[in-house]
């Protein structure tokens, strides 16, 4: 089961870790140098699908293929929950023919809805328990 940590570390500067030493910092809107709640879960969403695409990708194009993701939210300014999460995957696939094109871009899209766990999550929703210990 995987865990990450969040601790406060100033004035609105928080930093999460994980087991294996990764650390990022997260802040309010503004803070310098820092991540959103809202931009982690987007970094979440993208990195889920460049992940599982990169793969597929690399197998059929180059080792160096290029694979961009962007993810926004979509909502209405200052509203507290997203009503949508837009993602955008850049390939270079000029190297293959059209016919190889359409094929990897269907198993590339199965693949993410079949495996990415972030925006299947997004998708079908999930409870959020809280407990507060003092």
């Amino acid at each position: 089961m995987a865990a990450v940590r969040v601790r406060r570390i100033g004035t609105h500067a928080f930093t999460a870790s994980n087991e294996r030493g990764g650390h990022v910092r997260l802040g309010r809107v503004g803070e310098p140098g820092a991540f959103t709640p809202v931009e982690l879960l987007l970094a979440a969403a993208a990195g889920c699908v460049g992940i599982t695409a990169e793969d597929l990708v690399v197998r059929r194009t180059t080792p160096d293929a290029v694979v961009d993701v962007v993810a926004e939210d979509v909502r209405p300014v200052g509203a507290h929950a997203l009503d949508g999460v837009d993602i955008g995957l850049d390939l270079d696939l000029s190297g293959l023919d059209e016919r190889a094109r359409a094929q990897l871009v269907a198993v590339v899209r199965r693949a993410v809805e079949a495996v990415c766990t972030v925006t299947r999550t997004l998708k079908e929703s999930t409870d959020v328990g809280l407990t507060i210990r003092g």
